[in-house]
């Protein structure tokens, strides 16, 4: 039993205050600057990205009935992550709350599943942010050879992506730098972005081709599901799910966050509802200026842009305010990971130079650089499409399980101070379960099978290695 051991909130509140005598993450960062966070990761992955794959590939414009569909799970488990937030403000997120919760194992496993969220989450917006690239520097005359702009398994093969390695390279480098720092940056280009959204929303409206919308959900044209109609909508709110795990992001930084109790609720909800209402209004345009056969690649904004013939103006600098947007997703995704990665090494689940902080700048640069590894070569050498799809259901099963989370919360420890109380109890964490594991069964064998395969990984990595070193594990066998 001891595998389902938990951390007390006492413990983990200590450890956070550095009572414990380990190292600190420094609290900088205000409700504006979370709200920012969370629109810095959520509007990018699904506008700049998957929207055209999956309007392309399964919904058509009824893309827009997905993203609903999608936010719809996420406001569920936003409550829920805005209460846990509140109650135990630490680096973590899932990962955390899993721990005081459902114990050691449990909060491995959806550790481990955050990677899909957050790493790979990074990946794939780097091999969008390598397309864009692309488009502005031909604009510019200057060709950037296919080889090195896709992996060898893409449709059209090249050697390695080499510009979404190299972005992810100065991401890296400012997250080291500092977390306020990072903020700054972040504030800037999330500025450019939500301005370019709107203005593409403004003027692509003038452009709309009614015919484009008929018909708004197409038909199945097989009997398997996700191909169009209805089960095609659901398909596709899987797939463009990870679109929305930016107020997910949001929660990782609660510990430096100067006033989380009041700030992380308006951080993570404020974003999910701005950024719902972009998502809709931005793939009501897109599908309507463009059809949506003709939207079956990694830049659908550069599509849409190029068929708007009376601002040329407006065509590069909205690829360059996509490029800027697509930027701040990565930094908040590999900001949430280096976190997630944090308190994992801190409990001793990783190897101590995950949790080893800069002694000056006081980032977890180890885990940053080991990051820059890891995520450069799923950048250089994997398709755009099967990154976003493992990024999803790595998100989904987080928010699954953080949902269950409250109701066990409320069950074992009832008079816990709750600065955020998740209404409706348990209604509202149902929902959230049933959702999400709608949109999980929506994706397809391979995906399945990669996120299994993930998953028996890590119970090898958990049992080989982390059960053996676990600060709790070895507190509780020192008591015996």
């Amino acid at each position: 039993m001891s595998l389902f051991a938990t951390k007390t909130i006492e413990s983990l509140l200590a450890e956070s205050e550095g009572r414990t005598g380990g190292e600190t993450l420094k609290r900088t960062l205000t409700a504006t600057s979370l709200i920012l966070l969370g629109i810095g990761a959520i509007i990018g992955a699904g506008i700049f990205t998957l929207t055209g794959v999956a309007a392309a590939q399964h919904a058509g414009p009824g893309v827009v009935y997905s993203f609903i569909l999608a936010a719809v799970g996420c406001a569920f488990a936003g409550f829920c992550y805005s209460e846990f937030s509140t109650m135990i403000p630490i680096a973590g997120s899932a990962y955390t709350y899993a721990y005081a919760t459902m114990g050691e194992l449990l909060a491995w496993i959806i550790g481990w599943s955050l990677v899909l969220e957050y790493a790979i989450g990074a990946a794939t917006v780097s091999v969008s942010w390598s397309a864009y690239f692309a488009s502005i520097m031909k604009d510019a005359g200057i060709e950037i050879p296919h080889a090195l702009l896709a992996s060898p398994w893409d449709n059209e093969p090249g050697t390695l992506n080499l510009m979404a390695v190299i972005i992810i390279g100065v991401i890296t480098s400012i997250l080291i730098i500092g977390i306020q720092e990072s903020a700054r940056f972040n504030s800037v280009v999330v500025t450019i972005k939500v301005s370019v959204v709107l203005v593409f929303i403004a003027l692509g409206y003038f452009y709309i081709d009614s015919a484009n919308y008929t018909p708004f959900v197409p038909p199945a044209t097989s009997e398997k599901f996700g191909d169009f109609g209805w089960t095609g909508v659901l398909r596709a709110a899987g797939m463009i799910f990870f679109a929305y795990i930016g107020f997910d992001a949001v929660s990782t930084a609660a510990q430096e966050a100067k006033n989380p109790k009041r700030d992380m609720p308006i951080g993570i909800v404020g974003s999910l509802i701005v950024c719902t209402i972009l998502y809709i209004a931005y793939a009501m345009v897109l599908t309507g200026v463009v059809n949506y056969k003709d939207l079956n690649t990694a830049a659908p904004l550069a599509v849409a842009v190029d068929k708007m013939t009376g601002y040329p103006w407006m065509g590069k600098l909205m690829k360059l305010g996509a490029l800027a947007g697509l930027t701040s997703v990565m930094l908040v995704m590999l900001l949430g990971q280096s976190r997630v990665f944090f308190s994992m090494s801190r409990d001793g689940l990783l190897p101590g130079l995950f949790s080893r902080l800069h002694p000056k700048l006081k980032t977890p640069y180890m885990s940053n650089l080991l990051l820059l590894v890891f995520v450069s070569l799923f950048s250089a050498f994997t398709p755009i499409s099967k990154l976003g799809e493992l990024t999803s259901i790595g998100t989904l099963f987080a928010f699954v399980l953080v949902c269950i989370a409250v109701v066990i919360m409320r069950k074992t420890q009832p008079d816990l101070p709750r600065p955020f109380r998740t209404p409706w109890v348990p209604l509202v964490p149902i929902l959230g379960v049933a959702f999400n594991l709608l949109l999980m069964f929506s994706l397809d064998k391979l995906t399945w099978a990669a996120f299994l395969s993930w998953m028996v990984l890590g119970l090898l990595v958990y049992f080989g290695y982390s059960r053996s070193r676990s600060h709790l594990q070895k507190s509780l066998a020192a008591k015996k």
